[in-house]
């Protein structure tokens, strides 16, 4: 198994669909699921930067909602400088910072 970062989470034996976060059963069909893992690569769909303190985030941060490569949409972190990433640009997958998902723009 390759030692890049992933998301943990299931997809649907019955239609395929994909979930970032443990379910009993297919959030769009009910049907059985099992544990799969998305990335390390995806595209921004969306991206953001936070410039108010949110819980004990210091701001400023960049956030972006990223389509894994056939995988789900998650909302992840981007690491550098607090900058919104272009829509459209190519992630990776880093290692989890305090637990949470972070992302680099690659392209």
């Amino acid at each position: 198994m390759s030692d890049e970062a992933r998301v943990v989470g299931v997809a649907c034996t019955a239609c395929g669909h994909p979930m970032p976060t443990p379910r009993p059963v297919c959030a769009a069909c009910a049907g059985p699921v099992a544990e799969a893992r998305f990335g390390p690569r995806g595209v921004v769909w969306s991206s953001t930067v936070v410039r108010i303190p949110v819980g004990d985030r210091t701001p400023p941060y960049a956030l972006a909602y990223v389509d894994l490569d056939e995988g789900p949409r998650i909302l992840a972190h981007v690491a550098g400088e607090p900058v919104a990433a272009a829509v459209g640009s190519t992630v990776r997958l880093v290692a989890p910072v305090d637990g949470d998902v972070v992302v680099e723009v690659v392209a």
